[in-house]
């Protein structure tokens, strides 16, 4: 009896251990508490299809607030099971993200400008959180197409915080001399077709001709060059494409403001000869954006600063109104010492325009990444840029080609296309170029080029360089250095705009003097020290 008394103890002793171990067991197996969603990939290292299941996503993007609920829209959510509630970035989006920031009231993702200091704010923060493990586990397509950008885009600890948007360098024009093909067969017929530059006084005689030959067009004084007053980077961009200029000037090894560059100075005084000549419109500085737009589509106006497609508005006019031909078309001017091949109108970032973060809030980063994953491949490139395929485009001996209704459509009206299908909608982690059949990503905008988009390739594709070595090495906003900063840039704004009009050669040249004098008393030399500073450490990042 003892003995089977012994025995049943020692068997509900067992049972018991056995029962306590398998509780232990199965808590240890069960996933922290972090809210994560299923993923569908397994912990042994295989992994199945990402997870269809479906969730919602809080997105605060400050290019739109529209409901995420078009063609586009409905097929993400098909193939990922994510739907995006777009948080309606109301008033300045800027402010907007610095009361997110100090309220710590955080959506699941975020879009900001990549050169804003809010960036380095969050992640100072730590309000956005490091990618680098979610993309080594669940970002293979990320890895592959973004490739090197990956490693230009960490901060400074090494990580990475976001992933941009129009991403790549892409070699396509900018800026350029914006003139009307009409005139130039008139008077210079041997450059009328492109592909050969102007040389400086070439530019200047050709301006010289029109006044002489044009005083007046429709009864009204015709301009033989105006410029945005609004646009300042396109107005000086331009010019300063013509004399090679970089965005900063890098001097024993330092770098140093622009302006520095001896060949700057040559540039406003050419700025102020053809404004003392009578060849730049004399509103130029105050010239509103809508201002300039009506004044080229009057037909008065010979040539303008500027990227090309900002002309877009105007030329749809002229070429209603006069001709093809009466439109502005992108020409290259080079400064007189100035290689050809050495202009600088295209200054582009190889990194993107737009940075794209989760979150510290969000609860399902796994399932973000595998949302994010897919939107970066080939598959999702296309399905954001030219469709669905079947309903907007076909495959046909291994390319994607548009339907013609597709294409007719964008031409009719972009804007409500867009807004009524999704394509070119949502505008996340796309990447500039061709895809793997050699189609460019961007359907609307890269598929059918226009006579004034081939021109402007013939003519300033070999312009382009890269900027983004120099991408984000300002001051931090709020350091003494970045009112340093706002100082001098409203110094040297003044100063330009009043040496460009000046009435004399030496008059320009004594205020470009000044401006250089009155920099150096603002604090330009430890500006200039942050810049270095960062650039080196940029540099040292990279390699």
């Amino acid at each position: 009896m003892n003995a089977k008394k012994w025995m049943l103890s020692l068997l509900t002793t067992v049972m018991m251990i056995s029962v306590i171990s398998a509780c232990s067991s199965n808590s240890s197996n069960k996933p922290s508490n972090t809210g994560t969603a299923n993923t569908g990939t397994e912990n042994n290292g295989g992994t199945k299809e990402p997870s269809t299941d479906p969730i919602t996503i809080t997105f605060f993007d400050k290019n739109t607030g529209d409901k995420f609920d078009n063609a586009i829209a409905k097929e993400i959510t098909k193939r990922t099971g994510v739907t995006i509630e777009i948080q309606q970035p109301t008033g300045n989006p800027t402010e907007k993200l610095n009361l997110m920031l100090a309220s710590d009231d955080l959506p699941d993702m975020i879009m900001f400008d990549r050169s804003s200091d809010l960036v380095a704010k969050y992640t100072e923060a730590g309000s956005i959180i490091p990618l680098d493990d979610l993309i080594a586990q669940y970002g293979p397509d990320v890895k592959e197409m973004y490739g090197d950008v990956l490693n230009k885009t960490r901060y400074k600890d090494g990580k990475n915080y976001y992933l941009s948007n129009w991403y790549g360098l892409e070699h396509e024009p900018v800026f350029g001399f914006n003139m009307r093909k009409d005139i130039v067969k008139e008077l210079a017929p041997d450059k009328a077709d492109g592909g050969v530059p102007f040389t400086q006084s070439e530019f200047k005689q050709l301006l010289v001709d029109f006044k002489a030959k044009y005083p007046q067009i429709d009864g009204k004084d015709s301009i033989a060059l105006t410029m945005d007053g609004e646009n300042w980077g396109g107005t000086l961009g331009t010019f300063k494409g013509m004399f090679g200029l970089m965005p900063y000037y890098e001097h024993d090894g330092k770098l140093q403001y622009d302006v520095k560059d001896p060949k700057y100075k040559d540039m406003i005084l050419f700025m102020n000869d053809l404004y003392r000549s009578g060849l730049m419109d004399k509103e130029w500085a105050i010239n509103k954006r809508q201002v300039w737009e009506q004044k080229i589509a009057t037909g008065t106006i010979f040539s303008s600063t500027g990227a090309y497609w900002d002309l877009g508005n105007s030329n749809t006019i002229l070429k209603k109104d006069k001709s093809e031909e009466a439109q502005l078309f992108a020409y290259k001017v080079v400064a007189d010492g100035v290689d050809p091949a050495k202009t600088t109108y295209g200054g582009r970032s190889s990194l993107g325009w737009d940075a794209i973060a989760i979150t510290k809030k969000n609860k399902n980063p796994e399932r973000t990444m595998q949302f994010i994953n897919f939107l970066a491949s080939e598959e999702g490139q296309y399905l954001l840029m030219w469709g669905i395929e079947g309903t907007h485009w076909d495959m046909k001996d291994g390319k994607h080609v548009p339907r013609p209704e597709t294409l007719q459509a964008f031409k009719d009206d972009w804007a409500a296309y867009t807004k009524e299908t999704g394509i070119r909608k949502w505008t996340w982690f796309v990447k500039n170029g061709p895809g793997t059949d050699g189609t460019p990503y961007d359907l609307p905008g890269r598929y059918e080029r226009s006579p004034i988009d081939q021109m402007a390739i013939k003519n300033l594709s070999d312009s382009i360089f890269d900027t983004a070595i120099y991408d984000g090495i300002s001051p931090q906003g709020g350091t003494p250095e970045a009112l340093s900063e706002q100082k001098i840039s409203d110094i040297t704004k003044q100063a330009i705009t009043k040496a460009i009009m000046a009435s004399s050669a030496e008059e320009a040249s004594s205020i470009f003097d000044k401006m250089l004098s009155d920099m150096k008393g603002a604090g330009d030399d430890k500006v200039e020290a942050v810049y270095t500073s960062n650039y080196e450490a940029r540099k040292e990042l990279w390699n």
